[in-house]
């Protein structure tokens, strides 16, 4: 019998999650909550970051030029 494990990606992030994702800190993130700049879902007292609000994010983030 095959006890293969199936990991599931989640939809939702916590902050610290998302944070870890980015490769931020936690409180850059919620920074970028707070001045909107990355949307999040509130149900309750929790705040999660959907996958496509974080790719949004990078994806919108300029890209910088090397100039030698």
């Amino acid at each position: 019998m095959s006890t293969a494990t199936r990991s599931i990606e989640p939809l939702l992030y916590t902050p610290e999650e998302a944070a870890e994702a980015l490769r931020l800190g936690r409180s850059t993130v919620y920074e970028l909550m707070a001045d909107g700049v990355l949307e999040y879902v509130k149900q309750g007292r929790c705040r999660r970051i959907k996958v496509s609000a974080l790719k949004a994010y990078v994806a919108g983030m300029p890209s910088e030029a090397i100039t030698h």
